[in-house]
């Protein structure tokens, strides 16, 4: 079984093929049920964010699944195979687990360490689950990529600290405050920015945002942007800045709305509680002067982009020790992966040894025909204890392997040893067999050894 991932992502397509692939629009489980079975496809996972459409496969052989793949990924969206096709890219085995496992652990974002992607990875481990369209390969495959990103986010320093302006205003309030939860939210003008750090805010526990504007159309529409914030008009401005905990500014005025002697004046109906002001308009909204109130605690786009740029670095610095961890993760997938190429021989051996015994029952039938029914299962299932107990040791050798030129010295010395013969493809009930032998027998079922008198005492 070998393993291979086809996709694209925010490095290699744009955002309106990313949107045209979308797996999530289209229905992410009649995705799955349709990839496995086809070209040669045993397993699937889905794996669809905004930023990346990958299908991680198990399959027979590469070169087949590898363009099937591809033309899957066109025809089931509808789209031109000769616009994916340049735009995406592939790994086969070991390459395809470190693709994940860096995914899994932020390094392939497009900001580095942002944590939301370990979720979205086991999300659709969850999602194939599901569907019934993953079996050992990538079971095995992402639970290791969930370690790795785990231990890149324990381990190091990448995911710590914001790296965007509003992700940095939501980490400074939390520092004033401890928990948002409870804490109200105004944000004064309509802006992007202003509305994208209200939402940051609310996501962090913020119950409550009130958006003033000039024009009270504005505010509503940006209100309903956010979702469950109100609408104030700009009359009421000093009224919602006394119950405010933390103020948005982002207006497009050419001088401050906000002077000290305003500040001031709502300070004393506050009763000493604390205002956080985030002044993220230019020109600023706000008299500079007003950050020396007592508690009042004021920051402008350049102190938050100072902060983005610190921990930009500080990510940067720790790349090196998480791509390390993924290197570890990877090479402890490789030595499982490798490991399987011991199965034929394991399976081959079992199915090897369970023949002779029955075949040695076969020839001791005679002898045991007047034994009564249960007694002759009995004699069944001693007997294939035996054959278990003695194939224990070398079966967990043989998987306990991880080398690759091991591995196939080990199954050459048990084939010629005991004569195995090679495996068949996997019959109807997907059993391999061998030459001459019957197909081993489901795993815990007693099967009494055959009999013409079965019965007879």
């Amino acid at each position: 079984m070998r393993l291979l991932l086809v996709g694209i992502s925010h490095r290699t397509a744009p955002v309106e093929l990313r949107e045209q692939l979308d797996f999530q629009t289209r229905g992410l489980d009649v995705a799955l049920r349709t990839l496995v079975g086809q070209d040669g496809v045993h397993e699937a996972v889905v794996l669809a964010t905004c930023n990346r459409n990958e299908v991680y496969a198990a399959c027979d052989s590469i070169e087949p699944s590898r363009t099937g793949l591809l033309h899957f990924m066109s025809d089931f969206h509808g789209v031109d195979r000769h616009l994916v096709a340049p735009l995406a890219y592939d790994g086969v085995d070991l390459e395809a687990a470190r693709h994940l496992f860096r995914v899994a652990a932020g390094l392939d974002s497009l900001v580095v360490g942002e944590p939301q992607i370990l979720g979205q990875v086991k999300d659709a481990h969850a999602a194939g689950s599901q569907a019934q369209t993953i079996g050992p390969v990538l079971n095995r495959l992402f639970h290791s990529s969930f370690a790795a990103g785990k231990r890149v986010r324990t381990e190091t320093g990448l995911g710590s600290g914001a790296v965007s302006v509003s992700y940095a205003a939501v980490s400074l309030a939390r520092k004033i405050f401890g928990d948002l939860a409870g804490r109200h939210v105004l944000v004064v003008g309509a802006g992007e920015m202003g509305k994208l750090t209200a939402r940051h805010m609310r996501s962090h526990g913020a119950h409550r945002v009130t958006i003033v504007s000039r024009t009270l159309t504005h505010a509503a529409r940006t209100a309903e942007a956010i979702g469950g914030a109100s609408a104030a008009p700009w009359e009421r401005l000093d009224a919602v800045l006394g119950t405010a905990d933390i103020v948005i500014t982002a207006t497009g005025a050419a001088k401050p709305i906000l002077d000290r002697a305003r500040v001031e004046s709502v300070m004393r109906t506050r009763r000493n509680q604390p205002l956080f002001i985030i002044d993220i308009a230019m020109p600023r909204d706000v008299e500079p002067s007003t950050g020396e109130i007592e508690q009042v605690f004021l920051y402008n786009i350049d102190d938050l982009s100072a902060t983005v740029r610190e921990n930009l670095a500080r990510r940067t610095s720790e790349v090196a020790r998480a791509e390390a961890i993924v290197g570890e993760e990877v090479g402890k997938f490789g030595g499982w992966l490798r490991s399987r190429g011991a199965i034929p021989t394991v399976v081959a051996l079992r199915q090897r040894f369970d023949a002779i015994r029955r075949s040695e029952l076969q020839r001791l039938e005679f002898k045991l025909a007047s034994l009564p029914p249960e007694a002759r299962a009995r004699v069944d299932e001693v007997t294939h204890l035996i054959v278990e107990k003695l194939l224990l040791a070398p079966t967990e050798q043989l998987k306990a392997l991880t080398d690759a030129e091991t591995i196939g010295a080990y199954t050459e010395i048990m084939t010629r040893l005991f004569n195995l013969q090679p495996l068949h493809a996997p019959d109807a009930a997907g059993t391999p067999s061998l030459d001459g032998d019957s197909p081993s027998r489901p795993a815990g079922r007693v099967e009494p050894f055959p009999s013409k008198n079965r019965g007879a005492r």
